[in-house]
């Protein structure tokens, strides 16, 4: 029910119970008053008659009947002993045979008191009537009896004029109800509805109702209310922004559990590192079901910290935090560690390469020296000694710069300034340099360079030492036959490479020939004197100006590299 209608019906309520207890009273005190003036009325013109009964001797029947007439009331005059010896409405036989009215009770009542007054119904007529009688002394009781339907004609009369009154106070209450109700829902219903606003979520709404007392000071507090939830809300969202910014832009997964074992926060980062893509909040059954990862949060949920703990998810290092939080429930800390293991094994790697690549020639300039430092080698073996030392002193000497140049170009240190080359030069250079080592093996060196890819944006040395590295490398792994430098012309840049008819290298062996120190066959590698990081020299350069290299081979058909620089930027 709309307060509207329960303020109307409670004002129907009120007035109508107080018009039921107006009417009730009224009614009963005008009845009552009604009676009490017949009575003193009636007893007045009793006195009257009995006044005139003493002054004149005359027939009291007579003196009954004229008065009677004269009052319009019925009078009867009783003697002492309750004889009836005069009345207005008999005569004659009649009146001798009117009963003793010495009992009574308004009889009765003025022979005690003086006045008497009874209503009932009269035995000699039956309608109901009003008997007050007065003692008249020498003489009896004059009465005076007045038929009761006049007064309650009356009454009802009054009652009609009263309950018209009520009703007309009733209608009357109800319009002032409805305008007084409505008054005061309108600025209640205003407020409910900005509330229930405020509660769903719209913080913009307002109340517009500026009114004096409770209600005015209700909308000015609902609007406080509205503008400090708004700052509030504000206030947030800004930092839940904050901290989704500063959560996104960790390298760390984070990601926080709540008390339900729901996973309520989590960065983009820990999604990738976990593999998980539901949407919050989920269980934290989704999460990879790897044991030290499950123990850590278990562990944290008991209160307990795991810290470094390491764990592979999915092919990576993660090092796992998990720290409890003070209202329950657990955050975790993952850090992928896989590139730093990588790096280890590679610094390893690395280590353990250079180290076997120069343990042999240096094993061998050692045994070499120590034999010529005995003193008693013929010279023509000296002579051979030492050819072996410098051999072995130069190719460790090749090592070191090459893993210096390589050094310096993953450092950083060494910057391309590419420039429109012509290739024609570059080549003519490449292979005037390889020419003795290619004619000894009896190799013809060949150059195909296209019309349309005869100028590449390169640096000058870089592009050099990419073309003299792939000639040689393909030089010293061809048997017999040709080894051709070539350009061609492609959409994204120039072309160059390398193709020879030597041994080839396996499917398997493909994907890894750019790793530094890495060798197909070890042995014959180090017998044709390579230092396993040319081809590691040539990738790195070639991504320095943006390009890449890639590598084609058939097993005892030959090899095609191909360095691709790119186009000038405008």
């Amino acid at each position: 029910m709309r307060l509207t209608q329960r303020l109307l019906l409670g004002a129907l309520l009120v007035v109508g119970f107080l018009a039921a207890l107006i009417v009730t009273v009224v009614d009963r005190q005008f009845t009552a008053r009604l009676s009490e003036d017949a009575t003193t009325f009636l007893a007045r013109e009793a006195r009257l008659v009995g006044e005139l009964w003493e002054r004149e001797p005359e027939d009291p029947d007579a003196l009954a009947d004229r008065t009677g007439a004269a009052l319009g009331r019925r009078v009867t005059l009783v003697d002492s002993e309750g004889r009836v010896v005069g009345d207005s409405e008999f005569d004659d036989e009649p009146l001798s045979a009117l009963q003793n009215h010495a009992t009574r009770p308004e009889i009765v009542a003025a022979n005690r008191t003086g006045t008497g007054m009874a209503r009932r119904a009269s035995p000699s007529t039956g309608a109901e009537e009003l008997y007050v009688a007065v003692v008249i002394p020498a003489r009896g009781v004059a009465r005076v009896s007045l038929p009761t339907a006049s007064l309650d004609q009356v009454i009802r009369s009054a009652r009609r004029d009263i309950a018209t009154a009520a009703l007309l106070a009733l209608l009357g209450a109800l319009a002032i109800a409805l305008v007084f109700s409505r008054s005061v829902s309108r600025p209640v219903e205003e407020l409910r509805d900005v509330a229930q606003a405020l509660a769903d979520g719209d913080l913009e709404r307002r109340p517009s109702l500026r009114a004096p007392g409770e209600v005015g000071d209700l909308a000015v507090a609902l609007r406080r209310l509205a503008e400090q939830l708004s700052a509030r809300l504000r206030a947030l969202q800004a930092d839940e922004s904050l901290l989704v910014q500063l959560t996104e832009s960790l390298n760390e997964g984070v990601l926080a559990i709540g008390t339900g074992g729901s996973v309520v926060r989590i960065n983009e980062t820990a999604r990738r590192l976990l593999g998980v893509q539901a949407r919050l909040p989920f269980s934290v059954d989704l999460l990879p079901r790897e044991v030290t990862l499950r123990e850590a949060v278990t562990a944290a949920f008991a209160g307990e910290t795991t810290d470094g703990a390491e764990v592979i998810i999915a092919g990576r290092t993660l090092n796992v935090t998990a720290r409890p939080l003070a209202d329950g429930g657990a955050v975790l800390a993952l850090f992928d560690l896989t590139r730093v293991r990588r790096l280890e094994a590679v610094r390893r790697d690395f280590v353990a390469n250079v180290s076997h690549e120069l343990r042999t020639p240096l094993t061998i300039v050692g045994g070499f020296a120590e034999t010529l430092a005995e003193g008693d080698v013929p010279s023509e073996v000296r002579q051979q000694f030492a050819d072996r030392i410098l051999g072995n002193t130069r190719r460790m000497q090749r090592i070191v710069d090459d893993l210096l140049d390589l050094s310096r170009i993953e450092s950083g240190g060494w910057v391309p300034n590419p420039v429109p080359v012509d290739l024609s030069g570059v080549t003519s250079e490449v292979i005037a340099s390889a020419r003795d080592a290619a004619t000894a093996k009896g190799i013809d060196l060949l150059v195909h360079i296209a019309a349309d890819a005869a100028v590449a944006h390169a640096d000058p040395t870089a592009l050099r030492q990419v073309l003299g590295n792939l000639v040689d490398n393909a030089v010293r792994h061809t048997a017999t036959g040709t080894v051709t430098l070539f350009s061609r012309a492609h959409e994204a840049g120039i072309e160059v490479g390398v193709r020879d008819t030597g041994i080839g290298i396996g499917a398997s062996h493909l994907p890894r020939i750019f790793e530094r120190f890495y060798r197909v066959d070890p042995a014959r590698s180090r017998e044709a004197g390579g230092t396993g990081l040319g081809l590691a020299i040539v990738r790195h350069l070639v991504e320095a100006h943006g390009g890449r290299v890639r590598a084609e081979s058939t097993e005892g058909v030959g090899t095609t590299i191909v360095a691709r620089f790119p186009h000038a930027r405008a």
